[in-house]
């Protein structure tokens, strides 16, 4: 077997061990998860390096990036040089990759948005979607609550899922822990805070070109397995790009065009509104039905994903 196709046997693996099992609440409980061991390291730097002078935050924010990056990459690879070759060894890199592939949770966390939705429960659903979008749930309505939450399906379908099997593929076991460090760096210090504006602009700008290529990828997936491929992608092609995010605007956009619903728009944060474009402009605003088919969509996107990786690995 070719290299790119062990590399896609080890996603595929991963992948699937995840849709299975995902990662069990009492392994949790006992060892924690590989990425909270990667948000530990990212703080103890920050807590050490941080500094307020602008220059000297983006070489400390500079250098925490590094620094994580360069701890991940020697245990990724001492791992990797461990292993055997051959398909054996790409089954074992799986086996190490799973905990990094986050499909089966995003599906439980937005499912857990969907079920008290659908029967009325209005405050148990603010509840819920509260634990995954930032804005403020309090002012959220029926439509509002269904609109952050598929839009945070969209988003972190790549982020999540996507972008992490992507460098995977491309360069094995480190190419997918180097993904999730940099992903990590982000959601914790690729903020516009006072706090992070300057120490985070390394991970910030770092996270958007590790995305660009998997944002687009997870679009054409979702595109393809929309009840509407053309739309979704015509929608995609035509409003992404006026997204507050260079990457996220992609599949939220696919996801909007596949389900005839508009996304994005104004949002309040606290007590910042912000007001941001439509995606889908002129569409209706998603009610609760749409998110338990936003969730059917995402399945049949992430079943794609896999056939790809299979079709990598054994065609």
């Amino acid at each position: 077997m070719s290299w790119i196709a062990l590399h896609a046997l080890s996603m595929l693996v991963a992948l699937g061990i995840d849709a299975l099992i995902g990662w069990p609440d009492a392994l949790f409980r006992r060892i924690g998860h590989p990425v909270t061991w990667i948000g530990a390291l990212i703080q103890w730097l920050e807590d050490r390096l941080h500094r307020t002078d602008a220059e000297r935050a983006r070489r400390a924010g500079t250098l925490t990036v590094a620094a994580s990056l360069g701890v991940t990459l020697a245990l990724a690879l001492l791992i990797a040089l461990l292993l055997p070759s051959g398909p054996v060894g790409a089954i074992l890199a799986g086996l190490c990759a799973w905990p990094l592939v986050a499909a089966r949770s995003l599906d439980a966390h937005v499912s857990a948005v969907a079920r008290p939705l659908a029967a009325g429960d209005t405050a148990g659903a603010r509840q819920a979607v509260s634990m995954i979008v930032g804005r403020d749930p309090a002012r959220l309505d029926r439509s509002g609550i269904a609109r952050a939450a598929l839009e945070s399906l969209a988003e972190n379908a790549s982020d999540g899922v996507v972008a992490p099997l992507f460098w995977g593929v491309i360069a094995g076991l480190p190419g997918i822990a180097l993904y999730k460090t940099i992903n990590t760096l982000d959601s914790m210090i690729g903020h516009r805070t006072v706090r992070h504006l300057h120490f985070g602009r390394a991970a910030a700008r770092l996270d958007d070109a590790v995305n660009w290529a998997p944002a687009r990828l997870t679009a054409g997936l979702l595109a393809l397995t929309a009840p509407r491929p053309y739309r979704a992608a015509a929608v995609a092609l035509r409003d992404a790009r006026a997204h507050r995010s260079p990457n996220a605007g992609w599949p939220e956009a696919a996801m909007a065009g596949g389900l005839g619903v508009r996304l994005s728009g104004p949002r309040i944060y606290a007590d910042t509104i912000a007001d941001e474009p439509w995606l889908n402009a002129g569409a209706p605003d998603p009610e609760p039905p749409d998110l338990a088919r936003g969730l059917s969509h995402y399945r049949r996107a992430m079943a794609l994903m896999a056939a790809l990786l299979a079709a990598l690995a054994f065609v």
